[in-house]
């Protein structure tokens, strides 16, 4: 199987592992860490350019789990957590991080957050080095092996 059609069955199934436990995704914390991987994920290579930035808040709010949420909140939040890493994306992706974080508690939240951190990469069929980094970087800081994504 070519990798193409490997990133694209993985964030499918991420997708729909997220839509069984769509019912159970209802956190401030899920929320304010699913919009901070997204950003990070979309910042991963340092910078967004603005059909990037469009097109990640358009998967956002097309997402069946995320809208659990209102979706200008969901965009206010993403928009938010982009204009810190762009504004310094060392910085930025500390606090990113430590966002990411707050979803620690509650395992299968922290996984949510990594599958749709997944989702959204592998989303242009391209998930490339810089987003598996910073993806396997928000499983560290949720205390999950990041094998467990094939990461």
């Amino acid at each position: 199987m070519a990798l193409w059609d490997r990133i694209k069955e993985s964030a499918s199934t991420m997708q729909q592992q997220l839509e069984a436990k769509k019912n159970d995704l209802k956190s401030g914390a899920f929320r304010d860490a699913s919009m901070a991987v997204c950003a990070l994920v979309a910042a991963a290579d340092g910078s967004v350019d603005p059909s990037e930035r469009q097109r990640v808040a358009s998967l956002i709010t097309g997402n069946d789990v995320l809208r659990n949420f209102p979706a200008d909140d969901l965009q206010r939040r993403f928009n938010e957590y982009v204009d810190k890493l762009t504004a310094d994306f060392a910085f930025g992706k500390v606090a990113v991080l430590q966002e990411i974080a707050k979803a620690k508690k509650k395992p299968a939240e922290a996984r949510a957050v990594i599958q749709i951190g997944i989702v959204i990469g592998g989303a242009d069929g391209d998930f490339d080095a810089s987003e598996q980094a910073v993806v396997r970087e928000a499983c560290f800081a949720l205390g999950l092996p990041p094998h467990e994504f094939d990461l």
